[in-house]
């Protein structure tokens, strides 16, 4: 499993590699190039699914086991 994501910026192109929580979804993730608050787009669970080089590991583990993931429920 994938702890690290690499998040770009939707509005600046600025790219930072984040840890990701193990066992929850990020909502809310502020761009340390322009300061934006990203959220998550539209049927994603968290900005690392949204903006991420990789999705979080709650949805990484559902695509290896097939369990929906437990963030499921907040989208």
């Amino acid at each position: 499993m994938m702890a690290r994501s690499t998040i770009t910026c939707p509005l600046c192109g600025h790219r930072a590699t984040e840890t990701m929580p193990e066992d929850a979804c990020q909502f809310f993730y502020r761009c340390t190039g322009c300061g934006e608050l990203l959220r998550p787009k539209a049927g994603d669970c968290c900005v690392f699914c949204s903006y991420g080089d990789a999705p979080c590991p709650p949805m990484q583990a559902e695509a290896a086991t097939g369990v929906a993931a437990c963030c499921r429920s907040q989208t």
